[in-house]
């Protein structure tokens, strides 16, 4: 076959093969990382998020084999359907200054007489600290794979060798002048010793298998010691799975957040919401969470968990540190991006007042109209105690009354030898909505104290009651607000850390998610994320 270059600009200069200019735009990326660590005995999976700021010109991103053909033609074509946005992606980081990598796995002689492919060639050899092959999973470190290899196409199109082989990167992503072109563990190495950088981005296919397994992919970059991360919304896993796709990639990158590396979104690069395949159609929940009093860090990320596995929820988070990192880091909560592409927030988060650019997030979701759900302290979620907000940042001590409805001022004593001791009940009239059904009839024993929450919104409709006994008065634990244009909200004052250990809880909480997003219940799972006009 006869050698073609790329239509691209070529400079014929010696300093070109080693050199490279300085950014065009900002030297530094924030980005937020998101990673599985290995939970303490006897917890569930707990999710981590956590900001960091990367010196632009010190990274890398390497493409991993986006090619033009594959066996698989649904592979093929989500590839087709990704290469346009990971384009525009390159394109703002080389914006940047980051140094960009193609890696076409096995198509080098393609690009033999291209200044791109020279320049990998051509950089001077630097001694790794590994030796460069295939990676296959550490059997100490990592587990096997949670889902199995091979071709999930649902397309009548045979799949398999007799489609034809890759024979390039798609033509849809450009290879600029400045970039480099390489399937080499070694020159790979070269080049990032050449250029000192530190922190490498991983994206392209397949993460199953190429993404973690080559020469120049995550495992390999996790032993060299640098800083790796997976984008993972710019991959795709190669798995067996009809009907289930998607289901399975979030597997996998969960795999990679728990054993390998943290994964970002692009958003970090470009500024824009991320990137969807067109038939994932599942709804996408953002966990907002920012409390130090109820583990909601631990629990939330449990329940994520369980709506994912039963019921294809897509799940993302967004998490502050805690309390004891300083008030300047407990006020950041990362990730308040992802609430771009969310179709539900849920909220958890007790006095803190957000970085302006943050709090926006927030204010364009709920000003969206899409659906909400309060649990305990997101009462006073974004209410300063006899403060103002630090310059720059922004609180919303309005936020319980213009969005939940709620009216919080304190909480009933409710102290007692063996702990607090708070009954619940679905209030009479309220046993034909979908939220309480499937919570057993009378009072129930919760461990959240009860919180003063009288006079409610005139939009509310009260589900459950609450009470620490008969001389108090009893106080509205649960409620629906129907916000102005229609937007779905659902707060509940309880959300202790044993309160999700009752079924009747959970059961409820589940509940709300599905009639928030437009759903009569788990049996009924009709959503998708036109039916309540979100655009992504």
């Amino acid at each position: 076959m006869k050698k073609k270059t790329v239509p691209v600009l070529v400079i014929a200069a010696g300093a070109f093969l080693y050199g490279y200019s300085a950014a065009n735009g900002r030297d530094q990326l924030v980005l937020t990382l998101r990673s599985r660590p290995k939970p303490a005995a006897g917890c569930g999976q707990s999710v981590v998020t956590e900001t960091v700021k990367w010196q632009a010109s010190r990274t890398a991103i390497i493409v991993c084999d986006m090619w033009d053909r594959h066996h698989c033609i649904s592979a093929e074509r989500r590839v087709a359907e990704m290469a346009p946005v990971m384009n525009d992606v390159l394109k703002c980081a080389r914006d940047s200054g980051v140094f960009v990598i193609h890696a076409p796995s096995g198509c080098m002689d393609f690009y033999a007489d291209t200044a791109q492919r020279r320049r990998a060639e051509n950089a001077p050899y630097a001694e790794a600290p590994v030796e460069f092959g295939w990676k296959r999973p550490d059997g100490d470190r990592e587990q096997p794979m949670p889902v199995p290899s091979g071709c999930s196409c649902e397309s009548p199109n045979p799949c398999g060798p007799s489609r034809g082989v890759w024979t390039r990167q798609t033509d849809l992503i450009e290879i600029a002048a400045e970039d480099a072109i390489s399937d080499s563990g070694q020159e790979v190495y070269n080049l990032m010793a050449l250029r000192r950088i530190d922190n490498v981005i991983l994206m392209g296919v397949h993460t199953n298998i190429c993404v973690l397994g080559r020469p120049f992919g995550l495992r390999s970059m996790v032993s060299l010691g640098k800083n790796v991360v997976l984008c993972r919304d710019l991959t795709d896993s190669y798995h067996r799975g009809p009907g289930k796709h998607f289901e399975g990639l979030d597997k996998v990158i969960g795999h990679v957040e728990k054993f390998v590396c943290p994964s970002i979104t692009s958003t970090g690069i470009t500024g824009t919401r991320q990137f969807r395949f067109k038939a994932d159609k599942r709804p996408r929940i953002v966990f907002v969470i920012g409390e130090d009093e109820y583990d909601a860090q631990k629990t939330l990320p449990e329940f994520a968990g369980e709506l994912g596995n039963k019921y294809g929820f897509c799940c993302e988070f967004a998490q502050a540190v805690p309390r004891a990192a300083g008030e300047k880091q407990r006020n950041n909560i990362s990730g308040m991006e992802l609430l771009q592409s969310g179709d539900l927030a849920v909220i958890y988060v007790r006095r803190r007042a957000l970085p302006t650019e943050q709090m926006n997030y927030l204010r364009d979701f709920v000003d969206s109209g899409r659906p909400l759900i309060g649990l305990r302290t997101a009462s006073h979620a974004f209410a300063l105690r006899n403060r103002s907000p630090a310059p720059g940042y922004a609180d919303w001590p309005e936020f319980d009354r213009q969005v939940l409805g709620g009216n919080y001022h304190g909480h009933h004593g409710n102290k007692s030898a063996d702990g607090p001791r708070t009954y619940v009940w679905i209030k009479p009239g309220a046993e034909s909505h979908p939220i309480p059904a499937g919570v057993p009839d009378g009072e129930i024993h919760v461990r959240s104290w009860l919180y003063k929450v009288l006079p409610l919104a005139a939009t509310t409709q009260v589900l459950m009651m609450g009470r620490v006994g008969e001389r108090r008065p009893h106080e509205p634990v649960a409620w629906t607000n129907i916000r102005p244009g229609g937007g779905r909200v659902f707060y509940t004052s309880l959300g202790h850390a044993d309160d999700f250990k009752l079924e009747a809880f959970r059961r409820m909480l589940t509940n709300a998610v599905f009639w928030a997003l437009g759903s009569q219940g788990p049996g009924e799972t009709n959503f998708t994320r036109e039916s309540h006009g979100h655009r992504h």
